[in-house]
C-alpha cells in the first residue's frame, strides 16, 4: 500500500501533526511525504526520521501566501504521477482546507474527525467519534485514494531512524489559484508552555468557581513547567478564551500527565485528553466521571488542594 502523509508547514516550521501520522502511516504501508511552502527541504531530513521513505518538496512562496488553492494543485499534480491508496491529513483548519477541495477535484469521497486509521479489506476504515466522543463510528472508504483528516494527538511521534529520498515537485501555480490570499497575520498572545506540546496540563472546569481563581492553576503550571487549559463550560461562560479549551471542540492533548481539576468529565472534554498517559482528577464529587478514568482520584475542595500542591512542589524543587 502506498501511504502519502501530507505534511502541513507554517511559516517554515513543520507542524506536529505530520509527525504523528507518519507514527500510524509507517504501520500502514510504505509512505511517502508532501512538505510545501518555505522550509519544505529542511522538514524533510525530520520526516524521514519518522519513517518517510520518500519526500516530495516544492518551496514557491505561493503555498505560504494564498489559501489552499495551490497546495490543491501541487496535490492533484503528484497524483497525476502515482495515485496512493490513503492521504493522511491532520485535521487542522488549513489541511481541512486542502483536503475539501482535493476531495471534489479528484471525485472521491474524504473522512473526517478521525481518531484511528487501519487498514481492512484491501481499503481503509477510519474510527470517527461522535455524539460528543460517547460513540465510536467505523467508516470505510469506497475509493482510493482514500482522503483522511485525522485529530491531532490521536498518535504518538517518535523516530524510527533512515534517511527520505528528496523529489523536486513541479507545478505550476496558475493566476486562478491565486485568488484569495493572506493579507495579515496576528499572533494571539499566549502561555509560556504551548498547550498541545505540554509535557504536563492543568485544566480547570466549573469547579474553579470562577474565573478570578484560574491563577491558581497558572501558579501551578509554572511550578510544573506545564500549561493551563479548560473545559468548553468555562469558556462558554467567557471566564478564560477559547485558545485553552480541550475537547472535541477545542484542542486535542497527549501529556504525560494531565490535572482536570473541577472537571466533571463530559465526554465533550474527555475525548480531547483521554490519551494522556497518567490522568488526576481533583473534583468535590467521588462520583464524578472524571474520577472512573483517573489513574489518581483526590477529593475535595480544589481552592484549598491546589495551592497546598502548589507550595509542595516549590518546595520540593528548593
Amino acid at each position: 500500500m502506498k501511504i502519502w502523509v501530507v505534511a502541513e508547514m507554517h511559516q517554515g516550521t513543520l507542524a506536529p501533526t505530520a509527525l504523528e501520522l507518519l507514527a500510524r502511516a509507517r504501520e500502514l504501508g510504505d509512505v511517502e511525504a508532501i512538505a510545501l511552502g518555505g522550509g519544505a527541504k529542511a522538514a524533510a531530513a525530520t520526516l524521514g526520521k519518522h519513517g518517510a521513505k520518500v519526500v516530495h518538496v516544492n518551496e514557491d512562496a505561493a503555498f505560504d501566501d494564498f489559501i489552499a488553492e495551490p497546495a490543491t494543485d501541487a496535490l492533484a499534480e503528484l497524483y497525476k504521477q502515482g495515485a496512493p491508496d490513503l492521504m493522511l491529513f491532520g485535521f487542522t483548519p488549513d489541511s481541512r482546507d486542502v483536503a475539501g477541495r482535493l476531495a471534489a477535484r479528484l471525485e472521491v469521497g474524504l473522512i473526517s474527525n478521525a481518531a484511528d486509521v487501519a487498514a481492512k479489506d484491501g481499503g481503509f476504515v477510519a474510527k470517527v467519534p461522535y455524539f460528543g466522543g460517547a460513540k465510536i463510528a467505523s467508516m470505510k472508504a469506497n475509493q482510493k485514494p482514500a482522503i483522511i483528516l485525522v485529530r491531532p494527538k490521536s498518535f504518538e511521534a517518535s523516530e524510527v531512524g533512515g534517511t527520505a529520498e528528496i523529489k523536486d515537485l513541479a507545478v505550476t501555480i496558475d493566476a486562478g489559484s491565486k485568488r484569495s490570499h493572506i493579507v495579515e497575520r496576528v499572533v494571539e498572545a499566549s502561555e509560556k508552555v504551548k498547550l498541545e506540546d505540554a509535557r504536563v496540563v492543568i485544566s480547570g472546569g466549573r469547579g474553579m468557581g470562577g474565573p478570578d481563581n484560574f491563577p491558581l492553576l497558572e501558579d501551578l503550571a509554572g511550578a510544573l513547567g506545564g500549561a493551563v487549559g479548560a473545559s468548553r463550560a468555562v469558556v462558554d461562560a467567557g471566564w478564560v478564551p477559547y485558545s485553552m479549551q480541550v475537547g472535541q471542540t477545542g484542542k486535542s492533548v497527549r501529556p504525560g500527565v494531565y490535572i482536570a481539576v473541577g472537571i466533571s468529565g463530559a465526554m465533550q472534554h474527555t475525548v480531547g485528553m483521554k490519551a494522556s498517559k497518567v490522568i488526576i482528577a481533583i473534583n468535590k464529587d467521588a462520583e464524578a466521571p472524571i474520577m472512573k478514568m483517573a489513574d489518581l482520584g483526590v477529593v475535595g475542595d480544589a481552592l484549598k488542594i491546589v495551592p497546598a500542591l502548589t507550595a509542595a512542589v516549590k518546595a520540593k524543587k528548593r
